[in-house]
């Protein structure tokens, strides 16, 4: 499976890959923010994304919303990661057809449960 993992802080997109790694992926990449994504994403294939809320220039909302548009994209997972507790915002992201939602802090076994569900649920091998 090829992971896109998406945040501002360098510092968490290590935590994520670390993460990711422990778990058995090894085909990753990462991006800094969601212009940077965007760019990733349009040239190469993903099996799912993996992106933080709360970025600038272009946040997690905003990048779901531009892959979903997108033809060849609209079908991809993508899995949103956020200390964001505020159920609106919540909801609203929920409501632009985000695949999972995971709230900051978390460890690998949540991270485990939500890519397990992903890849039953989209049945990506």
């Amino acid at each position: 499976m090829r992971i896109l993992v998406v945040d501002d802080m360098p510092s968490m997109r290590q935590v994520m890959m670390h993460m990711l790694r422990s778990l058995g992926y090894d085909s990753l990449d990462e991006a800094a923010n969601g212009v940077e994504a965007l760019k990733k994403l349009r040239v190469q294939d993903y099996d799912l994304l993996i992106t933080d809320l709360h970025m600038p220039n272009l946040d997690g909302r905003q990048l779901l919303e531009k892959v979903r548009c997108d033809k060849r994209l609209a079908n991809l997972p993508v899995l949103m990661v956020s200390c964001e507790d505020d159920k609106k915002q919540i909801t609203d992201v929920i409501s632009a057809k985000v695949t999972g939602f995971i709230v900051k802090p978390f460890d690998a076994s949540i991270l485990r449960k939500h890519l397990d569900w992903i890849k039953e649920e989209i049945q990506i091998v």
